[in-house]
């Protein structure tokens, strides 16, 4: 059975940089596509980041476009998401979760389109 498990949160100020990173056991997730999503205290969760299975496509939200990279590494498993200028809006619980095939177009942005969510890291921007 799949499952998922974030790291890489932490506090760091406004304009640092994080690493998230996703990693799988218990099957692979090559063949799936992996999406990146956060929630913020009373907000809802909301879409940040998704790549193919692939890895050639990716999509952003457009609030973290040109300051998020979202990229996998299949031989370990792992997808990650590289966080750069980071701002007091990015303060949220990160979660990752694979995608349930298939995916088109807009289809990458719905959560519902993601199952085996998993536990989610804190990410902490002070300003």
């Amino acid at each position: 059975q799949l499952q998922l498990a974030e790291s890489g949160g932490g506090l760091v100020q406004a304009g640092g940089s994080l690493r998230l990173a996703c990693a799988a056991s218990g099957r692979s997730i090559s063949s799936y596509a992996m999406g990146w999503f956060r929630q913020a205290p009373g907000k809802e969760r909301e879409f940040v980041a998704a790549i193919a299975w692939g890895g050639a496509a990716t999509f952003y939200a457009d609030s973290v476009k040109g300051r998020f990279t979202i990229s996998r590494d299949n031989a370990k498993n792992t997808v990650y998401l590289q966080m750069s200028n980071l701002k007091p809006e990015d303060t949220a619980v990160y979660y990752c979760a694979r995608g349930v095939p298939p995916f088109s177009g807009t289809t990458y942005y719905d959560s519902r389109r993601y199952d085996n969510w998993g536990q989610g890291t804190q990410v902490t921007v002070s300003s």
